[in-house]
């Protein structure tokens, strides 16, 4: 219905402008700030803009959650630009100046996809400077002239100017490209952007970016992009380059533009499926190929010509019914063209297609978009924008869309601070009151700057603050809820009123409510003849002051009683009378606004009803919907209302009338009903119908509510409406039940424990029982806000993954959001993470306690930390770990007091010996310390030192220098200094990003040293090497020192392993001479560099069978070396093989397909006679038609197999690791004749038998069985025979016997701990320290009680070297099968070995590095990491163990030293740490593994308590937090053969290896009560708290110190913020209240919450108490108790909720109390 003629157009009204200050920018009063007067700054012309402080924010704010800016002059920052020079300020305070190498052209705000931070766009002439709100800052080079930039929602908008296809040659643009190649760790992202060396060449990749006449740039690494726009359904390239952009929106995908040759403006929209791609932040950025998915389409949405120019201002506003309208400011027509858009919203996208739908032109000078009429609202994404317009009449206009609400004028009278340049006589005051406004520009928010006639500039208010959220909501309601004709009017009326605009001269809240209370109240005394509205603002005489006051409402309250005054306003017949005159179509029209507005206004009612802290809004607008009813007649409504609000009975008095009643809508009301019969048999006509239209902001409070019971109590989805008629969204996840999917709606809803806490006791109850039903075991696949809402925030930190492991999980904004202030939790106790912060008596052992070496640093001070204490409980064996590892102190020499020369000379021999172990010592302090530290990159790596001195503890510690003359000490610092690089290096963990190229180059040595070539090899393992060039290696190769080369050429290996890049592959073979071409001259290599360049090549072709580089490898098993030193060419046959091994690894026989002849050519360097294929043996391989200066390895005509033997049986091993194969295993049988032994070198037999069991990988069983069917007959009966008769045959070779028993047995035991490794297999433990025990005691030749395993006189026919050979290598298999776990038992078997001296046995530097490697695996990673079995880690640790150690530090004649480092390569760091998520520190928790079936065993479930280590990915099936301390937490996994997860790895389950957990509230942490024996709770709180009442009061320090046990109690039990906050509340509140009754209460509320783990019933309980004691004490004393009675209806809704079956939330126990405290 149209309004009637009388009211169509209601008179608009004029009101004030609110002078804030004259304006002038800030930028000027900062540069003079900065020096000089005006003729010291630039000559040039500044310009500025004004924008609101949220368009710069980090990140950006959410649109429903942004408050408008409030602050009057100094609310605008700005950006002033003079020059080069940019100054960003805010009033007097300057935040950042910007200095730019060039000109700046335009600048402006943007935000890129993948940036949360605000960035400042800055254009010149040929480079774009993009800066961060930190000040960092990337240039990119422009080839082609750009004249203009312009921000979008997702990037920038590029402009090229006219003569587009011009290219930029300036010398700046190519230097500025190196900016390009910088790490993009500003902006928090991982790209790696290829270096582009010329911007001509980067920019001609893509045609498109050259001829389009628009780019976009999505990042700021990134090359800027073409776009284009559809037409007929086809995409062409957008080359216009006459289309002049104007205008485009950072919010919305839309650009406005102007064709000069076709005087045409136009809009268009971006595509919005263009921009949304997900981005990968691993990938390159690089420009593809197939840009079909990366094109940014424009499609021409309207298109007008309607000037000869282009439109001087585009700008975005908003319709009265909150449509987007684009207008268009034609200043030559001096008109604004407003231009209607509709925008669909599809499929779930932000935006989908937008249409034109209408427009119009509003006669305009100047206009700019302010927000005014409703400031907090919001139109989806866009603020609602009203429009503020000069007309040529120099008159200042409200518009909202095309509706004109009022006048704005300046005021009368200026403050002094403006015009305090200007006399202030009659006649100026006069001349300023005729001013004219003459154009208004730089508008924020609701401000902008007027210009004066008389050029002054005034910055101006036109709203003023603060605002009434009651009048906002009420106008949103009114919005949504009325029709446009009603809307239309009301604003008309509330704005065009004089006198509501003269109310409002004060600038208090009141005052809005009290005009928009003043409107409606003129409506209804018109035309429903109610009583004139009584404005406490409009009072004129001091009586009506004194009733309008608070002090006279305060004591009506006090003094209603029963005996209540008669006389009302309003009567039937009045009412009566009202509805005679509905045939008046004046009246007829008002009537049907003023019911909408009851309707409407009414919903609002409800709405804010469930929000507990708007009650007096809600008593506000309770008398205004009672004086609105009454005027309809609606006295059901007056009833209702004054039932609410009882105060609202001295006014209105709600009789019956003869019309019948209609019933309000009552939320309240159907929440009993649903409670009682269901969702689906309640009365949907209780739910008002606002609430029931999709997607209303103004009631969208209520809606949410109103969901979530609908969803709870069983309604059904109908895509996302309800059968209760609302609309809700529920986030992704799935639901079993409606808890559940409560929860997911709430998730979705943007509903959290904070919102929770708002909703009155009763209906926050209900949900508060779906929240914890779903505590216990929530689904999976639930969003991170799902599990905080429901207190799991331990499944939520998982969820969310490493990422924000370390800064913890509360900076996401949007679980804050669901989770409530006091819930935030506190931060962490700070624990030891150092070495420095434990106590140094802790640390040192007593035999270092001289204070002059505590403060050395020995490379393992980071290892002690909260997890390692935890890990290894109070004892001491890492600190004794750390005793024996130490190589930084002096050893210490025992000797007598008074010494004399032969003790001098026994002094140097134990120092020595002492040399011997302590260059041994870097080996297991690398495998000790390994990945287990961080380093600063600014920070160079600091290197333990190597000491050889020696200590006198007897003489006062003097110190004992080793000998310099006797022996050559050079050896021992040369690879004692490169294994101690590579343990420094191996201390550094992964990086969780990459390690940076320019730190390795910051720790490189002016002078080579050996140190760093260990680094190098270090850095190799970690894969950190990946981000060296060739040009750094090469840099590395040129320095002509060996030992660093080697690491080099091991390191790029070991980073690149299985990728077969062909640049280091040149580079490997390179040191191989034998594939140089025949010269003559020949190029001298150190056999050493040639090992490690053929196993480079191994590792780099690992597992890719590699056909030519397998035929060149076999050929280097058997080819003489041609380096210096011709002894150490069996250990480049080994390094052969094993990297032959490495290229077929596992492959079996599917390598190629001459596999006969290959293996053929395999088992003749093994010695075998077996010759299937001999036609092939004699012909020369690949290898051999380009050696001329080579030789095959042979004596005459037979291969010299002690030398190819080794690295030959090596390669079989790898080759068909894990094979199962029959044939290749019995090839590599142990000889099982006497005469055979005697030609088989007994280490070989060794190596045979670890062959053969890593071959048939299956049949490894830990058993004294397993490892006796490994001995031929032949060897057992013969050493059986010769141990028992005790005297030598004449028949066979004893020590032949003897030495193959104990070979076989040791390589028996080195399959074993292979097979088992980093399994903690107790069989296979027991096992091996068997052998260990059996082969220690024959060579102490100690007698036994129990049966030795081993045979007797084990001595006499073995040499005492190979015994101890055996003996140690059989503990490195037992390190292997234990390693990480610090198993007492080895360990102290270890360090017994460790400490013999040379009479107990032979100390050497074998025996010494293998009992160091030992001790490192045993604590491997300081107990977080293990060994694999996968085949590259079997191969890793078969070449780390290879039974041949080396008699000094520098012997690598059969073994290359730095292949004991390649264990690296083998490990995994399974170790498991829980952390409680409340505290963030590490704490023990038991939790149950699963491990999948195999063929050896059924599916078993085993307990561990962390930290502790897991079993292998491939059978791995679950891990459950068990215990009843703890919430339950499974964590389900699929076993796969895959190697563990890597650092940082976005799949990995446990996060790098922490499990956040969540302790129950009532019980203690492992660490307080081991036992359980403290969680009794309610003993210990019935100790505490039953305190006799009377006591309470006499006794206060009684109270006082039971008040503190309370408080150290609930800490001690609890973690929970809430809780603690809560007890220490309780007493202090205690100690001044005295109150028994409230402390006995409190202590039961406690004992409940914490028993029960609910601490979120604090608040209800505590509002059950205010509620009735309040009612108690007001009905003792016999007055009316309340304000409002809304208090009963939630009351209501609780026990109807208790009553029911579902719901059992609340005890009986606090209603017992409550009956107990207030009986009657």
């Amino acid at each position: 219905m149209p309004p009637p003629a009388s009211a169509v157009v209601p008179a608009i009204g004029s009101r004030r402008l609110t002078v804030l200050r004259e304006f002038r920018p800030h930028g000027l009063a900062a540069e003079e700030a900065d020096g000089g007067g005006p003729e010291a700054r630039p000559l040039q012309d500044y310009d500025y803009f004004l924008f609101d402080p949220s368009l710069a924010s980090s990140p950006a704010p959410v649109a429903e959650d942004e408050a408008p800016s409030s602050s009057g002059a100094d609310g605008d920052h700005e950006l002033f630009i003079r020059g080069n020079r940019i100054i960003w300020s805010t009033g007097s305070r300057v935040h950042k100046r910007y200095a730019s190498p060039n000109t700046v052209i335009m600048a402006c705000w943007c935000r890129m996809d993948a940036i949360s931070d605000a960035l400042l766009c800055v254009l010149q002439v040929d480079t774009l400077s993009i800066y961060d709100v930190t000040g960092e800052v990337v240039s990119i080079p422009l080839p082609y002239a750009v004249s203009s930039i312009w921000s979008l929602p997702f990037g920038l908008l590029l402009q090229k100017s006219t003569d587009g296809g011009r290219m930029v040659s300036s010398s700046s643009s190519l230097l500025n490209a190196r900016d390009l190649t910088r790490p993009n760790k500003e902006f928090g992202l991982n790209y790696n952007v290829s270096c582009q060396t010329s911007t001509v060449e980067a920019a001609s990749k893509s045609d498109g970016a050259v001829i389009s006449s628009h780019l976009i740039l999505k990042h700021p690494l990134e090359e800027p992009q073409a776009t284009y726009f559809e037409e007929r359904g086809r995409l062409n390239v957008m080359k216009d380059f006459d289309e002049k952009t104007l205008w485009t929106s950072d919010i919305i995908p839309l650009m406005a533009s102007y064709h000069k040759g076709k005087y045409q403006h136009s809009v268009w929209q971006i595509d919005g499926a263009t921009y949304q791609e997900a981005m990968d932040e691993n990938a390159m950025l690089s420009i593809p190929f197939d840009t079909s998915l990366h094109k940014f389409a424009f499609r021409k949405i309207w298109q007008g010509k309607c000037s000869q120019s282009a439109a001087s201002k585009v700008f975005l506003a908003t319709d009265i019914d909150g449509v987007p309208i684009i207008c268009f400011l034609l200043h030559e027509q001096k008109t604004l063209l407003a231009v209607r858009i509709q925008v669909d919203v599809t499929n779930d996208e932000v935006f989908g297609d937008i249409k034109p739908h209408v427009s119009w032109n509003i006669p305009a000078f100047a206009a700019a978009p302010v927000v005014v009429t409703r400031p907090r609202a919001w139109v989806g994404v866009l603020p609602f924008t009203d429009i503020l317009i000069l007309t040529p009449e120099n008159d200042l206009l409200l518009y909202s869309g095309k509706q004109c609400l009022c006048t704005y004028t300046l005021p009368t009278e200026f403050g002094n601070g403006i015009l305090a340049n200007y006399e202030l006589n009659s006649e100026v005051a006069e001349f300023y009151s005729n001013l004219k406004i003459t154009s208004i520009a730089d508008a924020v928010e609701g401000r902008a700057n007027v210009t004066c006639s008389n050029g002054l500039m005034l910055r101006c208010s036109l709203r003023k603050n603060p605002s009434s959220s009651l009048v906002s909501d009420c106008i949103t309601a009114m919005a949504e809820g009325l029709k446009s004709c009603f809307y239309s009017h009301f604003v008309s009326l509330l704005w065009g009123d004089n006198d509501a605009a003269g109310m409002c001269s004060s600038s208090h809240v009141d005052s809005e409510w009290g005009s928009f209370g003043y409107e409606i109240s003129k409506v209804c005394a018109k035309y429903g003849q109610t009583s004139q509205y009584k404005s406490s603002i409009s009072s004129s005489t001091a009586w009506e002051f004194l009733i309008s006051s608070k002090y006279h409402a305060q004591y009506r309250k006090r003094s209603l009683t029963s005996d209540m005054p008669m006389s009302y306003s309003t009567s039937s017949t009045g009412s009566h009378s009202f509805f005679q005159d509905e045939h008046n179509s004046d009246v007829s029209f008002y009537v049907l606004f003023m019911r909408e507005t009851l309707d409407t206004l009414h919903a609002l009612y409800e709405n804010l009803k469930l929000n507990s802290l708007r009650k007096q809004d809600l008593g506000s607008l309770a008398s205004l919907l009672c004086r609105v009813a009454s005027s309809l007649g609606e006295n059901g409504y007056v009833d209702y209302y004054c039932r609410d609000f009882p105060h609202n009975l001295v006014e209105f008095h709600p009789l019956a009338s003869a019309t019948a009643l209609r019933t309000p809508p009552c939320l309240f009301r159907w929440f009993e009903n649903c409670l009682y019969h269901g969702c689906d048999l309640s009365n949907l006509d209780d739910i008002p119908a606002l609430m029931r239209k999709q997607k209303g902001s103004a009631v969208s409070w209520g809606r949410k509510v109103v969901s979530f019971y609908s969803l709870l109590l069983g309604a059904e989805r109908k895509g996302k409406n309800l059968s209760s008629g609302v609309y809700c969204e529920v986030a992704s996840g799935s639901a079993r039940n409606t808890e559940e999917l409560t929860v997911l709606a709430m998730v979705a809803e943007n509903f959290g424990r904070q919102q929770l806490d708002l909703l009155p006791i009763g209906v926050s109850l209900v949900l508060r029982h779906a929240l914890d039903k779903c505590r216990e075991s929530p689904p999976d696949d639930w969003p991170a806000t799902a599990y905080v809402l429901v207190g799991r925030e331990d499944l939520a930190t998982a969820k969310m993954g490493s990422g924000r492991k370390e800064n913890g999980f509360w900076n996401n904004d949007n679980l804050t959001s669901i989770s409530v202030p006091y819930m935030l939790h506190l931060q962490p106790v700070t624990v030891p993470t150092t070495a420095s912060d434990v106590p140094t008596s802790e640390v040192l052992n007593s035999e270092d306690t001289d204070a002059v070496y505590r403060s050395v640093e020995d490379g393992m001070e980071h290892i002690f930390t909260s997890s390692t204490q935890l890990r290894y409980g109070h004892d001491l064996r890492l600190n004794e770990v750390r005793r024996l590892l130490c190589s930084a102190r002096p050893v210490a020499i025992q000797t007598s007091t008074n010494p004399t020369a032969s003790d001098q000379d026994l002094q140097q021999q134990q120092l020595w010996n002492f040399a011997q172990r302590t260059t041994a010592l870097p080996f297991g302090r690398g495998a000790f310390t390994l990945a287990t530290t961080y380093t600063l990159l600014t920070e160079a790596l600091v290197f333990p030192k190597l000491v050889l001195t020696g200590r006198l503890p007897a003489q006062q510690n003097a110190t004992v220098n080793l000998d310099l003359s006797t022996r050559s000490v050079s050896e021992f610092n040369s690879w004692a200094e490169f294994h101690n690089g590579v343990a420094a290096g191996l201390r550094l963990a992964p990086f969780q990003e990459k390690m940076l190229r320019t730190w390795i180059q910051y720790n490189r040595p002016s002078e080579p040293n050996f140190t760093h070539a260990g680094l190098l090899l270090a850095f190799g393992m970690h894969e950190h090497l990946r981000v060296l060039t060739m040009t750094d290696a090469y840099r590395y190769l040129s320095q002509d020192h060996d030992i660093t080369r080697l690491g080099l050429l091991l390191g790029l290996a070991a980073s690149h392993r299985g990728t077969m890049h062909p640049a280091i592959s040149k580079m490997l073979y390179f040191h191989v001479p034998s594939r140089h071409p025949s010269s003559p001259l020949e190029l001298e290599l150190p056999t050493l560099l040639q090992s490690a360049a053929v196993m480079g090549i191994g590792l780099l072709y690992e597992g890719s069978a590699h056909a030519l580089t397998m035929k060149i490898l076999l050929g280097e098993i058997g080819r003489r070396s041609g380096g210096d030193n011709v002894l150490e060419r069996e250990g480049y046959a080994v390094a052969a093989g094993s990297a032959l091994g490495f290229v077929a690894l596992g492959r079996g026989s599917d390598a190629f397909g001459f596999m006969d002849t290959f293996l053929d050519r395999l088992f003749q360097y093994i010695g075998n006679k077996e010759v299937y294929h001999e036609k092939h043996l004699n012909a020369p391989t690949g290898a051999d038609d380009q050696s001329g200066n080579t030789g095959q390895m042979m004596d005459g005509a037979q291969i010299n197999v002690d030398v190819t033997a080794p690295g030959a049986i090596i390669a079989l091993a790898l080759i068909f690791l894990k094979a199962e194969s029959e044939e290749i295993a019995a090839r590599l049988s142990v000889p099982d004749t006497h005469f055979d032994l005697q030609y088989v070198r007994p280490d070989f037999v060794m190596l045979r038998i670890i062959a053969r069991n890593l071959i048939l990988w299956s049949r490894i069983q830990p058993s004294k069985g397993w490892i006796e069917s490994q001995i031929p007959e032949t060897v057992k009966f013969g050493v059986s025979n010769m141990s028992e008769d005790g005297a030598d045959s004449d028949e066979f070779d004893a020590e032949a016997l003897f030495q193959a028993y104990v070979n076989i047995v040791t390589g028996a035991c080195i399959a074993l701990g292979l097979k088992y490794a980093g399994s903690r297999n107790g069989d296979a433990q027991e096992l091996l320290y068997n052998y260990t025990v059996h082969f220690l005691n024959e060579i102490k030749n100690i007698s036994v009680q129990t049966p030795s395993i081993l045979p007797k006189g084990l001595l006499r026919y073995v040499d005492r070297g190979t015994l101890e050979l055996c003996l140690h290598l059989i503990v490195l298999s037992l390190s292997l099968v234990m390693a990480g776990s610090g198993n007492l038992q080895t360990f102290r078997l270890l360090r017994y070995l460790r400490a013999r001296s040379s009479a107990e046995g032979q100390v050497n530097y074998g025996l010494q590095m293998a009992v160091s490697l030992g001790i490192g695996f045993l604590f491997l990673g300081g107990g977080t990491h293990t060994f694999s079995t996968s085949n590259s880690a079997i191969a890793a640790l078969l070449i780390t163990l290879y039974p041949r150690l080396p008699a000094g530090p520098n012997d690598n004649r059969c073994h290359l030293q730095a292949f004991r480092h390649l264990y690296v390569i083998a490990t995994e760091p399974r170790r498991l740490q829980t952390v409680d998520v409340d505290t963030g520190l590490p704490v023990y928790c038991p939790l149950e593994v699963t491990v999948a079936e195999t063929e050896y065993y059924d599916e078993t479930s085993y307990c561990e308590v962390t930290p502790c280590l897991l079993p292998e990915r491939s059978v791995l099936k679950s891990v459950r937090v068990c215990g009843p301390r703890y919430w339950p937490q499974v964590i389900k996994l699929t076993p796969e053969d895959k190697p563990w997860w890597r650092s940082g790895d976005k799949t990995d389950p446990f996060n790098g290896g922490v499990l956040y957990i969540k302790r129950k509230v009532g019980s203690c942490s492992y660490s307080d009560d081991p036992i359980g024996c403290q969680s009794l709770l309610s003993r210990a709180m019935h100790e505490v708290c039953d305190t006799p009442s009377a006591s309470c009061i006499a006794q206060l320090n009684s109270a006082s110190r039971s008040s503190f046990r309370v408080d150290q109690l609930v800490s001690t039990f609890s973690a929970n913020p809430s809780l603690i906050a809560f007890a220490k509340l309780c007493c202090e509140s205690w100690k001044e209240r005295y109150n028994s009754n409230f402390q006995e209460f409190c202590s039961q509320v406690l004992y409940e919450c914490m028993s029960k783990d609910r601490p979120a019933l604090l608040q209800v309980y505590i509002s059950f108490y205010t509620i009735i004691e309040s009612m108690w004490e007001h009905l003792k004393i016999g007055h009316f108790p309340f304000y409002d009675s809304l208090f009963l209806s939630s009351l209501k809704v609780c026990t109807e909720c208790s009553t029911h079956d579902l719901f059992t939330f609340i005890t009986s126990l606090s209603f017992s109390v409550l009956q107990k405290l207030f009986p009657g």
